[in-house]
């Protein structure tokens, strides 16, 4: 009875995709956005932005596997895999499409996979402080990383460590890299999801796979084409510390939003890299742009 009261039940439900569980919150109505967070995030890291839009629009928050409170994923994340498991939630949920597709740092890569590869699924993309890699290249012995990530998140939480290191990484990041500094979602569920065995074997998983699926996406990039929707990206430029290096993260953004010919570059300098906590309003005012965007055409 204690452990489950130290694991409440979070909100929304759990649907199978693939094989797996995945953790799904459905709020709101009306044009369906689907949310998917950056490396190592979870549902909440929305919230505010959900408060803002569910009045006008369905707001589809869901966990990766090992992520949040979703069930792992035995198979690696490559990118094809994660654009099919954004088109598969859609499927098993019965969304009405085309979608908005709203996406921060890694999703971002997911999210433009998504696009390429289901062009007609698509109203929209809005990529917040997204991840971006030039000239990506895949690393060496990618099943021994994964195997060796594995091991690591086993061994965290085969020592007990995961339920107080878990939270204090959540706190260490956001305190980094966001201007409150300091955690606006429920403190059950951030304990639940970065205090499980999961999360450390799935960020671990992710991060070792990143460049991996940065090259994949390169390779998707010269095979097929971005479909003509509306693109904001959303660049924070308020966390760096010299000019130079604001100069080339806001460049580098500026060149992603031009892969669309209705794309656009928004530059935020009151915001550093969890924009959704930073300026939720900016965020939503981008989705809103999208969708209007759309209706108009």
């Amino acid at each position: 009875m204690a452990a489950a009261r130290s694991a409440p039940v979070p909100p929304g439900e759990f649907v199978r995709v693939d094989g797996t569980a995945l953790h799904v919150v459905t709020e709101g109505s009306g044009p369906v956005v689907i949310c998917t967070s950056g490396l190592g995030g979870a549902w909440f890291d929305w919230d505010l932005v959900t408060t803002r839009l569910a009045p006008d629009c369905t707001v589809v928050r869901f966990d990766r596997p090992g992520l949040g409170y979703s069930q792992p994923d035995r198979r690696p994340p490559t990118l094809a895999r994660e654009a099919d498991r954004i088109a598969a939630l859609a499927d098993a949920l019965a969304l009405p499409g085309p979608y908005v597709v709203l996406a921060h740092s890694l999703g971002a890569f997911h999210a433009e996979g998504f696009a390429r590869m289901f062009p007609e699924r698509v109203a929209g993309l809005v990529l917040v402080d997204p991840s971006n890699e030039e000239r990506p290249r895949p690393r060496p012995a990618r099943p021994t990383r994964v195997r060796a990530a594995r091991v690591g998140g086993g061994a965290i939480r085969a020592s007990g460590l995961s339920r107080p290191m878990g939270p204090w990484v959540r706190r260490s990041v956001l305190f980094t890299h966001s201007r409150r500094h300091r955690d606006v979602a429920d403190a059950r569920w951030v304990r639940g999801a970065f205090g499980s065995g999961r999360f450390f074997a799935a960020a671990l998983t992710e991060n070792t796979t990143y460049l991996d699926v940065a090259a994949e996406l390169a390779d998707l990039r010269r095979a097929a084409p971005l479909p003509d929707v509306p693109l904001r990206v959303l660049a924070a430029a308020g966390g760096y510390e010299s000019l130079a290096a604001r100069a080339r993260w806001v460049r580098a953004l500026r060149t992603l939003a031009n892969l669309s010919p209705q794309g656009r570059c928004d530059v935020l300098d009151d915001s550093a890299h969890f924009v959704m906590l930073d300026r939720p309003d900016a965020v939503a005012d981008a989705v809103r742009e999208v969708l209007a965007a759309r209706a108009a055409r």
